[in-house]
């Protein structure tokens, strides 16, 4: 029997969005035009072409957090909730420096002392100016020592990946944004329900640079790779774990899956969310990185951003750009088949909203 695709409506309850879904709640087929492809991102003529692949992940129904029979599981990660998502698309692998730099270094002015003339990456832009604010000069070399060339864009702040996906939006014409918490993890299970979302017979060093398998002669305790070194999982993603943290659009809540299962329509949280607000802190990252032990890479586990992230920082006010010695953290872009409320939210953040918030 064909089911129908639900329709949904968005609604804000218990202070977070959910999508109510109204009628047979199957989970909706891709769109006929939701196939993997290819942006290519326009730059000077004699600079680099740029361009990222996007994986085409079906809409589905998972069970998102940790049963209580998992060993590392933390209270953040429960109780399980049953979620179901709408199709998207999501990148490949992580926003590469290749990519950032396009948004970075291209016609930014706030890089002061730049040379033009010596640094082809700082020619004119060719889309031109795009009113999307753009980051300041690192306090330190933004890499940390780590490759540059196709390795993870890294140690930006929520704020910077928020503002890089607001210019994508605008360069490309078409709607980009961090993932949800939830399409976060339902793109990393890729339907298992195991905790790191392998077959038994499998190892987590298969999929994913960590700390039993980062380190290399020049970095001895572990550095980033090129992306899609290791293997994919079953939606054709890489290095949803490991290499570094990916950084989630959600408003970090302890207590996120309790509002959900509070709240559910027909016995599913459907596209639940957290708005960012204008406060830095705190923001959920997810997937472990290069330096973390293997239980840190499972899926279900949860990490709030915090202001300890930027203590090395001694600029008066801190940079709302990025992060200081915090070389694990970086992200990767989704794009929603269809609209959703989600789009046109950008990052709020100005420097002098600093305080430690939570949503209440």
């Amino acid at each position: 029997m064909k089911h129908r695709i639900p329709l949904c409506a968005a609604v804000v309850l218990g202070g977070f969005l959910v999508a109510a879904a109204v009628g047979d709640p199957a989970p909706a087929k891709p769109a006929a035009t939701h196939m993997n492809y290819t942006e290519k991102l326009a730059t000077a003529e004699d600079a680099p072409k740029v361009s990222f692949d996007m994986v085409a992940v079906p809409g589905g129904e998972f069970l998102m957090g940790s049963p209580p029979t998992d060993p590392d599981r933390k209270p953040d990660e429960g109780p399980q909730v049953k979620v179901k998502v709408k199709p998207f698309w999501m990148a490949k692998t992580e926003i590469s420096w290749d990519e950032f730099d396009l948004y970075f270094r291209l016609n930014n002015a706030q890089l002061e002392g730049a040379d033009a003339a010596k640094d082809p990456a700082k020619k004119v832009d060719p889309a031109g100016p795009d009113a999307v604010s753009k980051p300041t000069m690192p306090y330190v070399d933004e890499t940390y020592g780590h490759e540059r060339d196709k390795h993870p864009a890294i140690c930006m702040t929520h704020h910077a990946a928020m503002k890089y996906c607001e210019w994508l939006s605008k360069r490309t014409g078409k709607y980009y944004r961090l993932p949800t918490e939830a399409e976060w993890e339902y793109a990393a299970r890729a339907g298992t329900t195991t905790p790191y979302g392998i077959k038994k017979d499998e190892k987590i060093d298969e999929y994913a640079w960590y700390k039993a398998n980062s380190p290399d002669e020049t970095h001895p305790r572990g550095t980033t790779y090129e992306g899609a070194k290791k293997k994919p999982n079953a939606f054709g993603l890489y290095d949803m774990q490991g290499n570094v943290m990916e950084w989630c659009l959600d408003h970090y809540v302890a207590d996120a899956y309790t509002r959900f299962n509070a709240n559910l329509k027909d016995g599913f949280s459907v596209g639940p969310a957290f708005k960012p607000t204008e406060n830095k802190w705190f923001h959920v990252a997810r997937g472990g990185h290069f330096k973390s032990e293997e239980k840190g890479l499972r899926l279900a586990a949860r990490v709030a951003s915090e202001k300890a992230w930027m203590r090395q920082d001694p600029q008066e006010p801190q940079s709302i750009w990025w992060l200081t010695t915090f070389d694990i953290i970086g992200f990767r872009v989704v794009r929603p088949v269809e609209d959703d409320d989600l789009k046109g939210l950008t990052s709020k953040v100005v420097k002098e909203n600093d305080q430690i918030f939570s949503i209440k």
